[in-house]
C-alpha cells in the first residue's frame, strides 16, 4: 500500500528547513509516543510513521532522492509500511465522527483514501533549447503493480485471507468507557486483508519499482527555476487520483552566453589598436553573427546594446537585449621591434597625461586628494 507523502506526515512545507523538521518531529513523537499512548495502536502507527518521514527528510541525500523520485528514490524497506497517500493527519477528526456515528446510530467502517504525492524531476537544457522550446524525453522511476503477484501481495499459488483482527471491515473499535471509537486496524492497516506468505517479488507490498518513459514539451523562452507540471504523473493515491510530476528546469552553463532574465550578456574582447582608432568587429548572436561600429577611444567594460536580440520570455511580448561588455586585450608575445613601439608610444603619453590618459589622471588626482587628508 502507497505511503502517505512525508512533508505532510511532519506538518511542513516542501522548502522547510532542517530545525523546522527537527521540530516537528519531535512534537509528533512526544505526541504519538506508544510510552504515552499504552491502549492506542494507531497512535504507534502514527509514531512510527513520523520516524521514517524525519529519517529520511533529515537526511540530505535521502531527502534529494525523495524530493525527485518520491518514494521509488528512497528504500521501501525503511520504517513501517502502508501508511497510505498525501492526505493529512485524520485520526483526530475520524476518531470523534465515529463517536459521533456511534452516538447516533451511523458509523460504519471508512476506507483509508489519499492523494498521491507529488514528484520532483530537475531537467539541464541548454540556453538554444531554452531560447526555441523543444521536446525530450525522461525516464522516472515509479511504483507500478507487481507481475508475480499482480497486486495481491500473496506469494502465488496463495491468496490474501481476511484479516483476523478486524475479521475484513479494516476497522475496529475501542470502547473507552462511554465511548467507543472505530479506528484503522493495526493489522491491515486498514485494508481487511491479511498476506500469510508475502509474495517474494514485492515483499508484500503489491507494488514493485518500476522505469516509465514520459515525453516533455519545453516551451520556448523558459528560464531556470520554472517548472512544467504533468498532471497525474506523480505517484499513485490509495483509493484517491495519483500526485502531479513537476519538472523543474535548470540552464546548462552557455561558452558565450549569460541569461539575465529575457536578456543575455557576453563578453567582447577587442584589441588595443581597434579601443584606440575604432573599427567594426561581428559578434554572435542566438540567431547569427551581427555587426557592431567601435568607436574610437572606446574604453574597457562600455557596454553595447542590441535590442530584440536576447530572449523572448514565456511570459513575454517582446524579445530582451544582448548586452556587450567591451574587454579590451593586452597584447602578449611581443617582438622587440613591437615593444620598442610601444615604449615610444609611452613616452609621448607622459608628455600629455592629461589628454591621453584622462582616467588615470583623474584617478591619481582622487588617490592624492585622499592622502592629503
Amino acid at each position: 500500500m502507497a505511503k502517505r507523502d512525508y512533508y505532510e506526515v511532519l506538518g511542513v512545507n516542501r522548502d522547510a528547513g532542517e530545525e523546522e523538521i527537527k521540530k516537528a518531529y519531535r512534537k509528533l513523537a512526544m505526541k504519538f509516543h506508544p510510552d504515552r499512548n499504552p491502549d492506542n495502536p494507531k497512535a504507534e502507527e502514527h509514531f512510527k510513521e513520523a520516524k521514517e518521514a524525519y529519517e529520511i527528510l533529515s537526511d540530505a541525500p535521502k531527502r534529494a532522492a525523495y524530493d525527485q523520485f518520491g518514494h521509488a528514490g528512497v528504500d521501501q524497506t525503511a520504517g513501517a509500511q502502508g501508511f497510505g497517500g498525501a492526505a493529512g493527519f485524520g485520526g483526530f477528526a475520524d476518531a470523534f465522527g465515529d463517536i459521533f456515528g456511534d452516538i447516533f446510530g451511523g458509523g460504519r467502517g471508512r476506507a483509508n483514501v489519499y492523494r498521491g504525492a507529488d514528484l520532483r524531476y530537475n531537467l539541464e537544457i541548454s540556453l538554444e533549447q531554452a531560447a526555441r522550446g523543444t521536446e525530450t524525453k525522461i525516464r522516472i522511476p515509479t511504483m507500478a503493480e507487481c507481475d508475480t503477484c499482480h497486486g495481491s501481495g500473496a506469494k502465488p499459488g496463495t491468496s490474501p485471507t481476511t484479516c483476523p483482527t478486524c475479521h475484513g471491515h479494516g476497522q475496529v473499535r475501542m470502547q473507552q468507557g462511554f465511548f467507543s471509537i472505530q479506528q484503522t486496524c493495526p493489522k491491515c492497516h486498514g485494508t481487511g486483508k491479511f498476506v500469510a506468505t508475502p509474495c517474494p517479488s514485492c515483499h508484500g507490498s503489491g507494488r514493485v519499482k518500476h522505469q516509465k518513459t514520459l515525453s516533455v514539451k519545453i516551451p520556448a523562452g523558459v528560464d531556470a527555476g520554472d517548472r512544467i507540471r504533468l498532471s497525474g504523473e506523480g505517484e499513485p493515491g490509495v483509493g484517491g487520483p495519483p500526485g502531479d510530476l513537476y519538472v523543474v528546469i535548470h540552464l546548462a552553463q552557455h561558452p558565450v552566453f549569460q541569461r539575465d532574465h529575457d536578456d543575455l550578456h557576453c563578453e567582447m574582447p577587442i584589441s588595443f589598436t581597434t579601443a584606440a582608432l575604432g573599427g567594426e568587429i561581428e559578434i554572435p548572436t542566438l540567431d547569427g553573427y551581427a555587426k557592431i561600429r567601435i568607436p574610437a577611444e572606446t574604453q574597457s567594460s562600455k557596454v553595447f546594446r542590441l535590442r530584440g536580440k536576447g530572449i523572448r520570455g514565456v511570459r513575454s511580448t517582446t524579445p530582451g537585449d544582448l548586452l556587450c561588455h567591451v574587454m579590451v586585450e593586452t597584447p602578449v608575445s611581443l617582438t622587440e621591434r613591437q615593444k620598442e613601439l610601444l615604449r615610444e608610444l609611452e613616452a609621448i603619453n607622459l608628455k600629455n597625461e592629461a589628454r591621453h590618459n584622462p582616467r588615470a589622471k583623474s584617478w591619481m588626482d582622487k588617490v592624492r586628494e585622499f592622502f592629503a587628508q
